[in-house]
C-alpha cells in the first residue's frame, strides 16, 4: 500500500487545491490549543502541510507509514514530527498516548470495513480523512470508452491493497455508516480533483495508472483509450471525484484510547 515519493509530490498540489476548506478548518479547531495529531499513511507529510498555520506551532505530529523511505523524506521536510514505521493494518499497534486528532489523506478507499470498525473503536477523538476516491471520473472531451474504463478501474480499486478487500469507491458510504454506528457525528464534503492542461504531468501519470489498472482487470480497450487520451492531453480536462470526511465523537472530548 506504499506509493512512490515522485507520485506523491506530483499529486500534492491537486490534493491541496481540492481539500474542502471548511472541514480542514473545523478539524483544526477540534484539535485544541496544543494538540497531538496522529497522521495515518502519512507519506511525505502532505497532511501536515495542508493544515499549515491552522494548527499551532506547538502541535505534536506523529506520522505513521509502512514505508521507511517516505518517512525519511517527511522527517527532512518536517523535522519536528515524530515518525512511526508500522503496518496500518495492525490497529492495536498504533500509538495512542494523548491523541487529540486522527488524520489521513487518500487512505480510506484502500482500507477495509473491518479496519474502519477497529479504528473507530480504538480512538474516541475526531477523525479527519481527506481525498477519498468515490468512483467518479469524467473527461472533456468525453470518449465512448470512458464509462467502461471507469468501471474497470473501480473494480481494481476493490482488490486487496494489503489489508484485505479494499473499500474502493464505496469507502465514504461505508465510513459514514461505521462512524455513525460508533456514535460519531459525521460531515462529508466534495474534494474533487479538477485537472486542466496546466496539470499535464499529473494527468499523464493518472491516465497511465488508470489504464494499467483497467488492463489488469482484463479491459481490452484500455490501451487504445490511453493512446487516444494522450493524443489530446493539451486540451483535455478531467474531474476525479473525491470526498473529505470529518467524524466527531458524541462527547467531543479529546484524549486517546477507548
Amino acid at each position: 500500500m506504499a506509493f512512490s515519493a515522485s507520485w506523491l509530490a506530483l499529486r500534492e498540489p491537486a490534493d491541496q487545491a481540492a481539500r474542502d476548506a471548511n472541514l480542514v478548518q473545523k478539524a483544526a479547531a477540534l484539535a485544541g490549543d496544543s494538540p497531538t495529531v496522529l497522521d495515518l499513511g502519512s507519506g511525505t507529510g502532505s497532511t501536515v502541510r495542508a493544515f499549515g498555520s491552522l494548527l499551532p506551532e506547538s502541535t505534536n505530529w506523529t506520522l505513521v507509514d509502512i514505508d521507511a523511505e517516505l518517512l525519511a523524506i517527511a522527517g527532512q521536510m518536517i523535522p519536528t514530527a515524530s515518525q512511526h514505521q508500522a503496518d496500518l493494518g495492525e490497529v492495536n499497534q498504533l500509538p495512542v498516548g494523548g491523541i487529540d486528532l486522527v488524520t489521513g489523506s487518500a487512505l480510506l478507499d484502500l482500507v477495509t470495513e473491518q479496519w474502519l470498525k477497529e479504528i473507530s473503536q480504538r480512538f474516541e477523538v475526531p477523525f479527519y480523512f481527506a481525498l477519498t476516491y468515490d468512483g467518479r471520473m469524467r473527461w472533456e472531451p468525453a470518449a465512448s470508452e470512458d464509462e467502461q474504463i471507469t468501471a474497470s478501474f473501480n473494480l481494481h480499486q476493490q482488490k486487496d491493497k494489503g489489508m484485505g478487500v479494499a473499500l474502493g469507491p464505496t469507502a465514504i458510504e461505508v465510513a459514514v455508516s461505521v462512524f455513525e454506528q460508533a456514535g460519531f457525528e459525521v460531515f462529508v464534503s466534495d474534494s474533487d480533483w479538477e485537472l486542466t492542461s496546466a496539470d499535464g504531468d499529473l494527468h499523464v501519470e493518472l491516465l497511465r495508472g488508470i489504464a494499467s489498472a483497467a488492463s489488469e482487470m482484463g479491459d481490452l480497450v484500455a490501451e487504445k483509450w490511453l493512446g487516444d487520451k494522450l493524443q489530446k492531453i493539451d486540451s483535455l480536462s478531467c474531474t476525479i471525484g473525491h470526498k473529505d470526511i470529518l467524524a466527531i465523537p458524541s462527547n467531543s472530548m479529546s484524549g486517546g484510547e477507548k
